[in-house]
């Protein structure tokens, strides 16, 4: 086997693994790159790889930063099958397309109001690219054996982070090579805890948070306290929030607090992403993933007031608070939450909630670092909101959390890539495991190909 590293390394976007065994090449996940210039330039330049000859594609999961460059892939020549679980299937069908629309959208946006440097603007890709990319899917089930062909085969488990999340094992007669995906956690409020897995040759890991643990103490506590005192300031509380996952994750919290009065029950909240809204009906498909109940799932429902039109939309910019407003994208890079903030951020009555990572580049990581303005559709906005983060909110494992689950493991791997991860939290996850587990630890570097005998 031979594996090059066409993302993830250095970032924890861009999630790209080319494994080459004979004459086979697999592509483990396909994502966008996101945040920093260089890095979404990458998403316009030619892949190292013929994509005609790539012979399939294995997802982990359904979130773009690992799925989003399919149809980049499927526009370019590739016709091969992409294995996922039954979830990420159905994730994928709303969530490319949803990806195709914003970015037709910002082009066509960028063009009428003159603000791109090109002329005209285009899309990565369009709607018709995605759904020529959803004709591909080949939905597989957990903990079955899939042939890829000559020799090959395919095992997903699940791993906890959202929806169809998977741990993916791929092995010939002699070798075998584990891909983490985004790990999730074992105390998870929604998702069921990552199964222990026993045995792999060589190892992937994510490092999200390999230089962080995540706070002990109860998320709900502070989200509370965030919420009443915007609302005592009669302002609007606007929370980027990634649609898969995280949306549904503070719906039930809300839902939570409401119950306890904890927050006021009069407090208007609001959905404002489509694609949120079709990711919570799927949620209530796969009760055996995550640990709400039917009357739970329904719970989500009623919390919020669901905005489907653009002009609902826009009419939430110029209503008053008290309210709340969630909206994807989690790291305000795209999406309808983009407008929220050039509405709201510039009032100290309001505030803005990061409740997941911020990826170097983005806008949440700018506002979390003290960024006095932002720039938004070419011009830059003052930032005078109140600017929080809670961070144990999030769906990543942390390095205490990694560490634990890799301790299910009955003999080191010959090999473990660290990978899905900015450089300082990389680096010390590679430490981590050196030190607490002393196996064998490589930082691979964007474009490397390393040999697995």
């Amino acid at each position: 086997m031979e594996l090059t590293f066409l993302g993830a390394t250095g970032t924890v976007t861009g999630s790209k693994y080319l494994l080459k065994s004979g004459d086979k090449q697999i592509l483990v996940d396909c994502g966008l790159f996101q945040g920093l210039k260089q890095l979404r330039l990458r998403n316009w330049a030619k892949l190292p790889v013929n994509p005609a000859q790539i012979d399939a594609v294995v997802l982990t999961h359904a979130h773009i930063d690992h799925s989003g460059y399919l149809p980049v892939l499927v526009k370019n020549g590739f016709a091969g099958k992409v294995y996922c679980s039954e979830g990420t299937a159905d994730l994928c069908k709303i969530m490319l397309p949803d990806s195709a629309h914003l970015q037709e959208e910002e082009a066509e946006y960028a063009n009428r109001r003159g603000f791109s440097k090109h002329n005209p603007a285009l899309p990565l890709y369009t709607q018709e690219d995605a759904e020529n990319t959803l004709k591909l899917l080949m939905p597989v089930s957990f903990e079955q054996d899939v042939d890829l062909g000559d020799g090959l085969t395919l095992r997903l488990s699940p791993n906890g982070h959202i929806l169809g999340s998977a741990f993916v094992r791929i092995h010939d007669k002699k070798t075998s090579v584990l891909f983490s995906g985004d790990i999730g956690r074992s105390n998870d409020i929604l998702m069921r805890p990552p199964v222990r897995i026993k045995q792999a040759d060589y190892l992937l890991i994510e490092s999200t948070y390999g230089n962080r643990r995540h706070e002990r103490d109860d998320p709900q506590v502070k989200l509370a306290a965030i919420i009443n005192k915007t609302v005592s300031r009669k302002g609007v509380l606007v929370i980027p929030v990634f649609a898969v996952g995280r949306a549904q994750e503070l719906l039930y919290y809300i839902h939570l607090l409401k119950a306890s009065c904890a927050i006021a029950g009069d407090t208007p909240v609001y959905l404002n992403s489509p694609m949120a809204v079709d990711a919570t009906e799927i949620f209530n498909l796969y009760h055996g993933e995550h640990r709400l109940s039917a009357e739970q799932c329904r719970a989500l429902f009623s919390t919020a007031h669901v905005v489907n039109s653009i002009e609902q939309s826009k009419a939430l910019n110029e209503a008053k608070g008290p309210m709340i407003i969630l909206s994807a994208s989690g790291m305000a890079s795209g999406g309808r939450v983009v407008h929220h903030l050039k509405a709201f951020v510039t009032n100290a009555r309001n505030t803005i909630l990061f409740v997941g990572f911020q990826a170097a580049g983005t806008r949440g990581a700018a506002m979390l670092d003290g960024a006095e303005s932002i720039k938004i559709h070419g011009e830059y906005i003052p930032v005078r909101a109140h600017v929080e983060l809670i961070s144990n909110l999030s769906a990543h494992a942390d390095y205490s959390e990694i560490l634990d689950w890799l301790g299910g493991f009955e003999a080191p791997p010959k090999k473990t890539f660290i990978v899905h991860g900015e450089p300082v939290a990389a680096d010390a996850m590679r430490r981590h495991i050196e030190e607490k587990l002393h196996w064998r630890v490589v930082m691979p570097e964007y474009l490397q190909t390393v040999q697995l005998t």
